[in-house]
């Protein structure tokens, strides 16, 4: 189902590592630029340092601890203005942020879905999305365990944060919050396949799906052009 404009490319940039702070400014960033016209819609591909963030719909007691417990284990915590609730991002969980204009936000994210469910089948995964239980069910499982969480922001006609699907990250930080307001399990391609890594393997799989769906083409964008088109400083520098 096409989701985008008339423009026919979909750029993909591949960031590595990156922390979630970091991660927010450049998806601001790249808003301001698909709006005014510098960058076509683009597809931010990544993982993350360890976090735990906090959607529109959060409530009391998804956060186990306080603060300072998270702090002590080098997990930050950040208040988002995406949709869903608490979720948990750390190295071996692929990140995608599309961003792009978007004229209806729930076939936006029934699209998300549908492209994670395809690169999980190409891995041997047999998953299914859940769109009549209701938005606490958002996302992609396998059985009744939970492989991937979807939350999304539209501002002025363009959308900004996406989706994570869980590879080979440490799964015991879970246990510390209320993933996505549930008392459900996660669960991880490492831990339905027995394999890893799969992190390239899916990024390569979730691009292509994404593009599909969106009927675009898709087009590898450096990272480097991006920082420059931007005017964002390089990862790592000062």
């Amino acid at each position: 189902m096409p989701m985008a404009d008339s423009s026919d490319g979909l750029n993909v940039v591949h960031l590595g590592l990156v922390p979630y702070a970091e991660g927010l400014r450049l998806q601001e960033r790249l808003r301001d630029a698909v709006e005014d016209g510098r960058l076509e819609q683009t597809l931010l591909l990544l993982e993350h340092e360890p976090a735990c963030t906090v959607g529109r719909r959060s409530g009391d007691g998804e956060l186990a601890m306080d603060p300072a417990w998270y702090a002590e284990r080098g997990i930050g915590i950040f208040e988002t203005d995406r949709g869903g609730k608490v979720t948990y991002h750390a190295p071996g969980q692929l990140v995608g942020y599309p961003v792009m204009r978007v004229t209806d936000p729930v076939a936006h994210v029934r699209a998300m879905e549908e492209a994670i469910v395809a690169t999980l089948a190409s891995e041997g995964i047999g998953a299914r999305s859940r769109p009549d239980e209701g938005p606490d069910f958002t996302g992609v499982w396998v059985g009744e365990r939970k492989i991937a969480s979807i939350g999304v922001h539209v501002r002025r006609g363009i959308s900004t944060h996406g989706f994570a699907i869980n590879a080979e990250m440490e799964m015991e930080p879970w246990s510390w919050i209320v993933p996505c307001g549930l008392s459900t399990p996660m669960t991880s391609t490492e831990l339905e396949t027995g394999r890893a890594p799969l992190v390239p393997s899916l990024r390569r799989s979730v691009a292509t799906e994404w593009a599909r769906r969106c009927g675009l083409r898709e087009v590898e964008l450096p990272e480097s052009e991006l920082r420059a088109a931007l005017g964002a400083v390089p990862a790592g520098a000062a």
